[in-house]
C-alpha cells in the first residue's frame, strides 16, 4: 500500500470533508429534535428571522457563487477550463479529442437520466405526502456530505458510467452543486428554489465552456491534467 502524499488541496479538502460531516450532523440533530422548525423554514412565506438554517442557505449560495469565479484555492478539477491552466500537448490528435468528447457526453448524459430518475421518486413521495419538505432538505444535506465523500473515496459514477481517471479528469465535476440540490426543486419557497437555479447557472455555466473548449477538459490535449503534473493528489485514497 503507497504511502499517502500530503498535499495542500488534499490537506484542505479532508478539512471541507470534516466541515461537511459536521454541517450534516448539526441539520440532522435539527431534524430528530425540531423537524416542526425545518418545515416552518420551508414555508412559501419570506421571512428576515435568522436561523441555523438560514446559515446553512449562505453557506450553500457562497460555495457555488465561488464556482463561477475560479482562484488558485480550488481544485484543477474546477480551474482546467480556464485559458492560464491549459498547457497544449504537442500535435495532439483532433479526431482522439472529438472521440472522447462524443464518448465523455454521451457517459455524461446517462449520469444525467440516472441521476433524474432517482431524484424523481422522491419527488413523486412528496407530491403524494408520503415525505414532506424537512425530508427533502436531510436529503439534500446528505447530498453535501456525499459530495466530498465521492472525491476522496468512492464515486459510483466515476466507477461504474464516466470511467474517469480521476476527479481533476472528470467531464462533471462541477454538477456537484445541481446534483446536490436536486431536491430542492419539489419544494415551493425561495430558499429552495434559489439553491436550486442557482445550481443550474453553474451547472450551465460549466457545459458552456466545456462546449467552447473541449481540449481544456482532456489530458490527452492540456498536460496540465496528466498525473505527472497533477499538484492536487485528491485520489490517493481512492486509489489505495
Amino acid at each position: 500500500m503507497k504511502k499517502i502524499i500530503k498535499t495542500d488541496m488534499l490537506n484542505r479538502y479532508m478539512l471541507k470533508l470534516i466541515f461537511r460531516v459536521s454541517i450534516f450532523i448539526t441539520v440532522l440533530i435539527m431534524y430528530i429534535a425540531d423537524k416542526d422548525m425545518m418545515l416552518e423554514f420551508l414555508q412559501y412565506e419570506f421571512t428576515f428571522s435568522i436561523t441555523l438554517l438560514h446559515l446553512v442557505w449562505i453557506v450553500f449560495m457562497v460555495t457555488m457563487i465561488l464556482h463561477l469565479f475560479p482562484h488558485d484555492k480550488l481544485s484543477m478539477a474546477l480551474r482546467k477550463g480556464e485559458s492560464q491552466n491549459y498547457v497544449p500537448v504537442r500535435n495532439y490528435s483532433e479526431h482522439e479529442l472529438l472521440k472522447y468528447v462524443q464518448d465523455q457526453n454521451i457517459k455524461a448524459w446517462k449520469v444525467m437520466l440516472i441521476w433524474l430518475s432517482f431524484n424523481a421518486v422522491f419527488g413523486l413521495l412528496y407530491l403524494i405526502n408520503v415525505i414532506d419538505s424537512a425530508d427533502l432538505l436531510m436529503l439534500t444535506v446528505f447530498y453535501y456530505l456525499c459530495d466530498y465523500i465521492c472525491i476522496l473515496f468512492f464515486c459510483p459514477f466515476q466507477n461504474f458510467v464516466m470511467k474517469n481517471k480521476c476527479c481533476v479528469n472528470c467531464r462533471i465535476y462541477d454538477w456537484g452543486h445541481f446534483m446536490m440540490f436536486t431536491p430542492m426543486l419539489f419544494i415551493k419557497n425561495f430558499y429552495s428554489w434559489s439553491l436550486f437555479f442557482t445550481s443550474l447557472v453553474v451547472l450551465i455555466h460549466w457545459e458552456i465552456n466545456y462546449a467552447k473548449n473541449p481540449e481544456r477538459f482532456w489530458n490527452g490535449s492540456n498536460q496540465t491534467l496528466q498525473c505527472r503534473n497533477c499538484k492536487d493528489k485528491t485520489c490517493q485514497m481512492k486509489k489505495r
